[in-house]
């Protein structure tokens, strides 16, 4: 079982692979069915009735190809899918091997299993296609991973953490829980460890150990938060040197942000992608897919304009 490492998606794993050996496939890549528009971004599968496929084309970009590769009729009907419309299977970059097929598809100088292991071992082997139709979201980008991010805030998420059927656990941090001094927050997750002044936080996603300063304002952003809590050497340390501490200082404003770990953002900030490019590259931040983006360990001096 080959799993890609940038996608979010809840699935039963034991269901393809059950499939894998039903069908006696040396070869089963998991599919998704989407629409014409976003079929020319995902490698598309062809299959034959049983499932097997018979085609396979790495981001289809002309009407012939796309005309070529969408769902027959019956096959829409049995995905249950709208009647209608064009329906394509997109490859998930989720695939089940016999092991021996693997060893040997990857006897060669191939580099990609897109451009060149599932096309070569399509004409080789039996490879087959299991559709899954649950939510799968493809967080490789800038844009898609803050939106993923922030859909977990609202009231009932696409991607829910609370469906008590199919749980997802992290580590335990064994950390303090969050403690809150008057803020207004509506719409909004805040992890472990979190110390939030009088502060305005909405739509937005607040890590742990995130330390938050009175008069903050924080809309549709991430914070990562902070891997430690400063010891008060540090803090004099810092205090010194004359650079913000971890977090965020007072009376600062976030908006359509992504602020790594260990961000130290100071006072009377405003970090905000509004009136700039899409893409742009500042001293200490970024601008990507219209979505301001402060790095790791990254230093904000007061009174900063991002």
């Amino acid at each position: 079982l080959i799993l890609s490492g940038d996608q979010l998606y809840r699935m039963d794993f034991r269901e393809i692979i059950a499939a894998h050996i039903e069908k006696e496939a040396e070869l089963t890549v998991a599919t998704i069915p989407v629409d014409r528009k976003l079929a020319t971004g995902f490698g598309i599968m062809h299959n034959d009735e049983d499932g097997r496929i018979q085609k396979f084309v790495e981001k289809p970009d002309t009407p012939e190809l796309l005309d070529s590769l969408r769902l027959s009729g019956a096959q829409v009907a049995e995905q249950g899918l709208e009647a209608g419309g064009d329906h394509y299977l997109a490859s998930m970059g989720i695939y089940v091997f016999k092991r021996a097929t693997l060893v040997e598809l990857l006897d060669n100088e191939m580099t990609d299993f897109g451009k060149h292991i599932i096309p070569r071992a399509i004409d080789s082997h039996r490879v087959y296609s299991h559709v899954y139709q649950g939510y799968w979201e493809d967080i490789g980008t800038i844009r898609s991973f803050f939106e993923a991010n922030l859909d977990m805030v609202n009231t009932v998420p696409r991607f829910d953490f609370f469906q008590m059927e199919t749980p997802i656990y992290t580590r335990p941090r064994f950390m303090p829980a969050s403690k809150i001094n008057g803020a207004a927050i509506d719409q909004a997750v805040i992890s472990d460890g979190c110390i939030i002044d009088r502060s305005r936080i909405s739509q937005s996603l607040i890590g742990v150990r995130c330390l938050m300063a009175p008069g903050c304002r924080v809309h549709r952003s991430v914070l990562m938060g902070a891997d430690f809590y400063e010891t008060e050497a540090s803090k004099r340390e810092s205090d010194e040197k004359g650079i913000p501490r971890v977090g965020v200082g007072e009376n600062t404003r976030i908006e359509s942000a992504i602020i790594d770990k260990n961000a130290r953002i100071g006072a009377n900030c405003v970090i905000s992608p509004e009136g700039k490019p899409e893409h742009f590259d500042g001293e200490n931040y970024f601008i990507r897919e219209g979505i301001a983006i402060v790095p790791k360990g990254a230093v904000i001096p007061d009174g900063t304009m991002v």
